[in-house]
């Protein structure tokens, strides 16, 4: 049988099509943690026999043995008992013979992935079909791992230990929301009563004494309760965050830290989350951690946060297992805490202005950093009429590059959004010369010099009878609201564990528009030291003077 010979040319140009791309690297760490690189690795993808397929960095490299098929992803490991001290399993093939329990590939001249500058071929019977090169292709950074997808490399700094999510959404989801301070704890107290069988705790800091209570009392119920903190929060573990712990243990509830043993690498910079899952069926996600000032007993002041409760078992199942991800990691050891004080607060009171509201119908997309943080972005650039922007604090990249959700903000504006940037004003957010007022000031400059629809302010807290603003918020044309811990800095959205979610529902979204503007009515526009009219007198006095010397000189 023959074929027409413009139809053969396109079936030789398919075959060669299929052939270049049926095997590829699409996952290597070149710098590692171990010593000597020894747990570097490849994976490479694709269908059929390895016959004629090789790895080489023009330096070393190696092939398959004869009848060695993939079906899939195959890893090959520099060193297999390395490779398992890293990632709790053996490698499919190593490229030295460390192991006897892992098959070895045949070596030409031995294969060192160079951590700063190096290549990659994947060679088909001679024939050159892929090529890596970094810098160029990826970026290299100690420890992370790069990730081929759909013919692109990951930019994102995905690190060992880490998980990777991809997107998703549930339907139909109930929605309870709240704010801090007016009901935090109400609804916390509330939904943990309601636990029937388990209780798990991501949260960055746990000391407030009614929480730790809470959880305790669950315990008695018969309740299985777990928690996770962050092993190394900024300034320590307090004093009386050791206490809760303690008392949790001694309630017979495990306490775990993130925090990687000597010598060791933790997966994320910080676990700054603040989740928990009620019975694979409900889910808390708030902005606060869980102390006084975060979920204040009713009447009292504290930070204004946002916070959600979302019913719906699909949802609480991808949170569930999310918190199984973190807790099965290799940085994770038991914490047992001490005796030791609870924690110390004043007392101030101040009246509930929200109340929470509970809603049907929501559409939730989980954002959890650094995984799928890019949805901030994408929200953002999905807004029509208006954004609002309710954050603790926001940095920028460098004296000259803007933080880029603001970037984002802003190019938003530009095509005509109305965009409110809200920031708190408490003491350590405006002291440096690099702070919250002067972000505010650059916003306003900027909104000035380009006539845009964005303002922002640094909020009034005495007059908002709040702390701080702890916030990291986002709202979107009255349609969708962002609740989460990520900050807007560098860290936060790209190497923390962060979580939050997307709630596309325009009566929750307009709930947390109502609290923004409450906020935003008091606040100041153009923050500036405030004036010093003793000083002014004494110059105008100075003048004065001067003038009735001047005057009578020249009078005579």
């Amino acid at each position: 049988m023959s074929f027409p010979r413009p139809l053969a040319v396109f079936l030789f140009l398919c075959l060669c099509i299929v052939s270049c791309g049926a095997m590829q690297i699409i996952e290597f760490c070149p710098d590692p943690y171990l010593a000597d690189d020894a747990d570097e690795y490849i994976v490479l993808s694709g269908h059929g026999s390895l016959d004629g397929i090789a790895i080489s960095d023009n330096h070393g490299g190696f092939r398959f043995p004869d009848g060695t098929a993939i079906e899939g992803t195959l890893t090959v490991a520099r060193n297999g008992l390395a490779f398992k001290e890293t990632h709790g399993r053996f490698p499919d093939f190593e490229w030295q013979d460390y192991s006897p329990d892992v098959p070895d590939v045949i070596s030409g001249a031995q294969l060192r992935l160079a951590n700063t500058r190096d290549e990659l071929m994947v060679y088909e019977n001679s024939r050159l079909v892929q090529k890596i090169a970094w810098p160029g292709d990826v970026s290299p950074r100690q420890g992370q791992v790069h990730f081929l997808e759909a013919g692109v490399w990951d930019p994102r700094p995905l690190m060992l230990g880490q998980s990777r999510l991809s997107p998703t959404s549930f339907d139909n989801v109930t929605v309870t929301a709240f704010v801090s301070p007016d009901s935090s704890l109400e609804v916390f107290s509330g939904v943990i009563e309601s636990a029937e069988h388990r209780v798990l705790v991501n949260v960055y800091e746990l000391t407030s004494a009614n929480i730790t209570a809470d959880l305790i009392n669950a315990k008695k119920r018969g309740v299985d309760v777990e928690v996770l903190l962050e092993g190394g929060p900024v300034g320590g573990i307090s004093p009386s965050e050791k206490s809760a712990i303690y008392r949790l243990n001694q309630s017979g509830i495990p306490v775990f830290e993130m925090a990687a043993p000597e010598g060791g690498h933790e997966p994320y910079r910080y676990d700054h989350a603040k989740y928990v899952v009620i019975d694979d069926r409900a889910v808390l996600v708030t902005s606060e951690n869980f102390g006084h000032t975060g979920f204040p007993s009713t009447g009292e002041t504290g930070n204004r946060g946002w916070g959600v409760v979302m019913e719906e078992p699909r949802l609480a199942a991808y949170f569930g297992d999310l918190y199984q991800t973190d807790i099965s990691g290799s940085a994770i050891t038991p914490v047992g805490g001490n005796e030791g004080p609870l924690e110390n607060f004043s007392i101030i009171s101040r009246q509930v202005a929200f109340e929470p509201a509970t809603f049907t119908g929501a559409r939730v997309t989980p954002v959890i950093s650094p995984d799928t943080s890019d949805e901030i972005t994408d929200l953002l650039v999905s807004a029509q009429e208006s954004i609002e922007i309710q954050q603790a604090y926001i940095t920028n990249e460098s004296k000259t590059r803007l933080n880029p959700y603001l970037a984002t903000a802003i190019n938003a504006s530009r095509r005509g959004v109305h965009v409110r940037v809200l920031l708190d004003s408490y003491w350590y957010n405006t002291e440096d010369e690099a702070d919250n007022d002067e972000m505010v000031a650059l916003i306003n400059r900027i909104a000035a010099s380009d006539n845009l629809p964005l303002e922002a302010r640094c909020a009034d807290l005495e007059a908002s009878g709040l702390e701080k603003i702890h916030n990291k918020g986002v709202i979107v044309d009255d349609r969708a609201v962002l609740v989460s811990s990520i900050n807007w800095n560098t860290n936060s959205p790209g190497f923390n564990r962060e979580a939050g979610v997307i709630i596309e529902q325009p009566v929750v979204a307009r709930y947390f528009r109502t609290v923004f503007d409450a906020d935003w009515s008091p606040a100041v526009h153009s923050p500036h030291p405030p004036v010093d009219y003793l000083k002014i007198a004494c110059v105008a006095t100075v003048i004065g003077i001067l003038m009735i010397l001047y005057y009578r000189r020249h009078i005579r």
